[in-house]
């Protein structure tokens, strides 16, 4: 069964994922964070106490103490999790939020609201 993070500081989002994730029977472990700084501490965690890295972290673009790319640029920088899939994700279509993103080190860029079925299903491509 997969893992996913997700980091959102939005407590609508991180609801509505898990909702659809119950509602549509997703087998996937998913481990929701509204802060960047409590992901990266059970990253860490994770890291320290042998287990596997998830097999993606989704993070929102805009969050007011650490952004999305921030995260990101961080965990690219960090030789523990270089190898993880990362995703940043808005509401925004724009071009260049898509762009700032991937030259951050992200590995896709999605757009709310989620979709977890086929977050999963291009995980096990």
């Amino acid at each position: 069964m997969p893992t996913i993070i997700y980091v959102d500081d939005s407590r609508d989002d991180l609801f509505y994922l898990d909702y659809i994730r119950r509602k549509q029977q997703i087998e996937v472990d998913l481990f929701c964070f509204s802060t960047a700084e409590t992901a990266l501490a059970a990253l860490e965690q994770r890291a320290a106490e042998g287990w596997p890295l998830p097999e993606l972290l989704v993070v929102d673009l805009y969050m007011p103490l650490d952004s999305g790319i921030g995260l990101v640029s961080r965990l690219r920088r960090d030789d523990r999790f270089k190898a993880m899939r990362l995703a940043v994700c808005s509401g925004s279509d724009a071009a260049e939020d898509r762009a700032r993103s991937l030259e951050a080190g992200a590995d896709v860029y999605l757009e709310k609201p989620l979709d977890l079925a086929r977050i999963i299903l291009n995980l096990e491509m």
